[in-house]
């Protein structure tokens, strides 16, 4: 029997078969709704449980109905599958178009990537997301300052109160390092799966962590910073005119206490 070619990618699946134009055109002009972002490596993925309680999560406050785990677990499957690949960067979005009575779930299939490990710079910027909790598509603001940012020389933008309160950075989570505990700003912000999954493991590696307000006048006690996502994590160099020590010793902790995560079989 001949093995059926590989889908070329980027591939995407709705509810199960291969995306249509019109599925495309349903996902281009109607953008309310929410994804999670993974990283699969040989059909598993680091912190599946609470990917799922995310989506189950933003389903019901979004659209009033629940997004069963295990048909998710099912679709992503299914859409690596007709990618002929176990190792891909993997998208599920959950939208619900008008008049729909169900949720549509949309799987798309990338590469595998991984996050440039050398240090990045953020410029601060006056920028809150509404409902920081939920991981929607098409945010603007973020895309905006972003883009800024990177004219201004920086690799990334870092979102702000208007007091200058710290809240994440435009497509990360940030932590410091005050020479003793790891600190996650307290301000509203969205709840990445990686810094996450690292706040789960620091205790076992001896690392303490915590959350309280950070603000962009008062970072001088902080030795070094910190970025993840769903790609990993990288240090960071400098906020405005701050600039952070880069703790090779305190990456490799980081990294030692996020290797101990479980991988979950999709």
């Amino acid at each position: 029997m001949t093995t059926p070619a590989a889908a070329p990618l980027p591939y995407a699946e709705f509810d199960g078969h291969p995306a249509t134009e019109d599925d495309l055109r349903t996902a281009a002009f109607f953008g309310y709704g929410h994804f999670t972002a993974m990283q699969v490596r040989d059909g598993r993925v680091r912190g599946l449980a609470l990917h799922l309680e995310r989506l189950d999560s933003a389903n019901r406050e979004l659209f009033e109905l629940p997004l069963d785990g295990g048909l998710v677990r099912e679709l992503v499957r299914h859409a690596l599958r007709g990618a002929g690949t176990a190792d891909a960067s993997v998208r599920v979005q959950g939208l619900r178009p008008p008049g729909a009575a169900a949720t549509t779930v949309m799987v798309t299939v990338r590469g595998p990537v991984g996050m440039d490990p050398r240090p990045v710079s953020l410029k601060s910027v006056p920028y809150a997301r509404t409902a920081p909790h939920l991981k929607r598509p098409g945010e603007f603001g973020q895309t905006y300052y972003g883009e800024l940012a990177r004219r201004a020389g920086f690799d990334d933008a870092l979102l702000t109160l208007p007091e200058g309160e710290v809240t994440e950075g435009a497509i990360t989570n940030i932590g410091f390092w005050d020479g003793a505990s790891v600190v996650r700003p307290l301000a509203p912000a969205l709840r990445g799966i990686t810094m996450a999954l690292l706040e789960q493991e620091l205790p076992g590696a001896g690392v303490p962590s915590l959350r309280r307000p950070v603000h962009l006048n008062e970072l001088g006690p902080y030795r070094s910073a910190f970025v993840t996502n769903s790609q990993g994590m990288a240090p960071v160099a400098r906020i405005d005119d701050t600039v952070f020590t880069v703790d090779e010793e305190l990456m490799k902790r980081l990294a030692a206490a996020y290797g101990t995560a479980s991988w979950d079989t999709v």
